[in-house]
């Protein structure tokens, strides 16, 4: 079953791919922590700056390195606590969709340093869309908590990712089940997966794929069996 994307009421945003965490911190010459393989980590971002799908996307003030992040995101459409490990978490979750965490990585630079964040590079905007895909809708193609997925994102028509979300280093039950600890998840909640190695210029680099995001840009992140999320970059109103 397919359903339009529903008013969020929170977004937690995780950072489940190894590729992705080991490749953007070995440009800044360090390893994975080894507190990353203790437990799934995530941050909350802005739920009243959902993007939709077709809508146009500006950077915040002063952004002069706008980023793109492909990632999976599950929607949440009952209440749930304390979700076990295990594949019963997702009878919780109405379905699935495409997510674009948008990122202002320079000014993401600053808010790191000071050992807290991110916060203004990222509440600006979250593109959501096209649809929530229900996971009947995907059952075969889910083994051992992941999705097999091919994942692509393209700017201006040109592929310049590719990766697949069976690549997550966790899985939706024990992200699902480290977001409800001691918290209760509500219909509207968003749950990110976080960025598929090589989803995002940050990782790729901008020298490799002629700079960052600028207005104009038509950025289209795909998910097969889930569809395209499409948005245009214009400049700061």
């Amino acid at each position: 079953m397919r359903r339009p994307v529903p008013e969020a009421r929170s977004i937690r945003d995780f950072y489940a791919f190894e590729e992705h965490v080991a490749t953007c911190r070995k440009h800044r010459g360090q390893e994975v922590p080894r507190e990353w393989y203790l437990a799934p980590t995530f941050y909350f971002s802005n739920a009243t700056a959902i993007v939709k799908d077709g809508a146009v996307v500006f950077p915040p003030i002063g952004c002069e390195a706008l980023d793109f992040e492909l990632e999976l995101a599950c929607v949440i459409g009952r209440t749930g606590r304390d979700l076990p490990a295990d594949d019963r978490a997702l009878d919780v979750v109405l379905g699935f969709t495409v997510m674009n965490d948008w990122s202002a990585r320079d000014i993401q630079r600053v808010e790191m340093a000071v050992g807290l964040g991110p916060s203004k590079a990222k509440d600006f905007a979250t593109s959501l869309g096209p649809e929530v895909v229900s996971f009947d809708e995907l059952a075969d193609v889910y083994r051992g908590g992941r999705f097999h997925l091919e994942m692509t994102a393209a700017v201006n028509g040109r592929v310049w990712s590719r990766g697949n979300a069976a690549a997550m280093h966790w899985t939706w039950p024990q992200i699902l089940a480290h977001a409800s600890r001691d918290a209760t998840l509500l219909p509207g909640d968003i749950i990110g997966s976080g960025t598929v190695g090589t989803g995002c210029i940050l990782e790729l680099t901008p020298e490799a794929v002629g700079g960052w995001l600028k207005p104009g840009d038509i950025v289209e992140l795909s998910i097969e069996r889930i569809g395209t999320l499409r948005n245009r970059v214009v400049p700061h109103p």
